[in-house]
């Protein structure tokens, strides 16, 4: 191919990626993650540095309410139309928290079960992910600047996680690859009351 072809086609290549939309940090994990093997989950000590926030977002407030279901207590329920999560208690009330849900194309309903909770947790990208973005590291440590997160908890046998973000300004949208994103500060609230078993239901 000649010189003047060459700069003709990186032109082109240039002005198609300029028109391509630009992706935030956060849309490289979630569904394709997966949890690291045991000899890898080593738990990570509570991090000194505070985890990372925008001061210019302003967090979807945490609190009990009013909740009627048939659902027992202990149970989380998720409305990703609402973009929303409960954890039912007892008396008729729920803890609501907002959450960061799949986006179009990722979007996903059905009833799960936490089978595995992790304190920040690693990050271990499977082969199909690197394929694709072979710039992305083999392997990061819990702590703050994890795509994952203070806290982790995975929903059965699933790629999918109900997890905390260092991106607190997707809470509220849909932005993921399927998985639940909570702020750091909810998800520690949240992990603390959920046992591993507990019935998640996802509701589209």
């Amino acid at each position: 191919m000649s010189l003047s072809r060459l700069g003709l086609a990186g032109a082109v290549a240039s002005l198609l990626l300029a028109a391509l939309p630009a992706k935030a940090a956060y849309d490289i994990i979630d569904l394709e993650t997966q949890v690291p093997r045991s000899a890898n989950t080593r738990r990570v000590t509570e991090p000194a540095v505070a985890p990372v926030s925008n001061p210019e977002h302003k967090a979807i407030a945490r609190e009990v309410v009013d909740y009627t279901s048939n659902h027992p207590p202990g149970t989380i329920v998720v409305s990703t139309a609402e973009r929303r999560l409960y954890y039912v208690m007892e008396g008729g009330k729920a803890v609501r928290y907002g959450v960061g849900v799949g986006r179009p194309g990722f979007e996903w309903g059905g009833n799960m079960t936490v089978t595995n909770k992790r304190e920040w947790p690693d990050w271990v990208p499977p082969a199909q992910m690197l394929q694709r973005r072979p710039d992305l590291p083999r392997h990061m440590k819990g702590g703050p600047d994890n795509p994952l997160g203070a806290r982790a908890m995975y929903l059965g046998s699933s790629l999918y996680r109900i997890h905390g973000s260092n991106e607190p300004d997707s809470i509220g949208q849909a932005v993921s690859s399927g998985c639940i994103r909570m702020t750091n500060d909810d998800v520690v609230d949240l992990y603390n009351r959920v046992k591993v078993g507990a019935q998640v239901y996802v509701m589209r």
